[in-house]
């Protein structure tokens, strides 16, 4: 079979907390290591400027989106216990454009959640669109997050980004025929941790950890989480630094 290179983007997530949201149960928000493909999904959306009742939109582009991360700067996990006192009358701001109100008979034990973030880490993302012919174009994501029209945040709201997400101009693309051969040729200085979809990539070997299903697409229409994507965690090598 020939190989095909492709154009991929290059994002750099670095921020002083990121949340990489996995799994909650309860009160509890735990982070994984790596970008899930709704966040990418919600980050980009956010660079548009679409709704969150663009559901078709959001849909289709996580349907079209072939992506990879690699941890450049590992960082420490920290937990946010959050507490609040919260009242019957009390409203809670949402993304919808509306307050959202309370229910319930009791309100005599404050509200509590624990958080997880990732303190002092660097992540790097390499994005392409499956079919060139649809909308957006892979140039029109570029644009988007150059120039948002709403701020950016990576993970959850706080989370605001230490610097631009796009890399400066002669490190924003990257030509590979893999998701793996294009996190491999971001210049950097260590082996580094790395997540790639089990096709776009070596599946076996010294540089493979482990295959996992990852559950972390959204069904768009609903709104809830649902599916799973086939990925390897391994370890990589980058090009050195020129």
């Amino acid at each position: 079979m020939a190989v095909v290179n492709q154009r991929w983007l290059v994002l750099r997530l670095e921020a002083p907390l990121m949340a990489f949201g996995g799994i909650a149960i309860d009160q509890v928000g735990p982070v994984r290591d790596f970008p899930s493909a709704s966040m990418v999904v919600g980050l980009i959306a956010n660079a548009f400027g679409w709704h969150w009742c663009d559901r078709t939109a959001h849909q289709d582009l996580q349907d079209r989106l072939v992506f990879g991360a690699r941890r450049d700067r590992e960082g420490i996990v920290v937990t946010d216990v959050q507490n609040a006192q919260l009242a019957k009358t009390d409203k809670g701001w949402t993304t919808r454009g509306e307050p959202a109100g309370r229910d319930g008979a009791s309100y005599g034990a404050p509200h509590r959640r624990m958080r997880d973030y990732h303190a002092d880490s660097s992540v790097h993302v390499v994005m392409r669109l499956a079919g060139e012919e649809g909308a957006p174009t892979l140039d029109a994501v570029a644009n988007a997050l150059a120039a948002p029209v709403r701020p950016l945040y990576i993970g959850r709201k706080p989370c605001l980004p230490a610097q631009p997400v796009l890399p400066e101009t002669r490190r924003r693309w990257v030509t590979a025929s893999t998701v793996h051969e294009a996190l491999c040729a971001i210049p950097g200085s260590h082996e580094m941790r790395a997540l790639w979809p089990v096709d776009e990539g070596p599946d076996s070997g010294t540089e493979v950890d482990r295959i996992v299903d990852m559950p972390d697409t959204r069904n768009w229409q609903t709104g809830l989480h649902a599916g799973w994507r086939r990925v390897v965690e391994g370890r990589l090598t980058p090009v050195a630094v020129a």
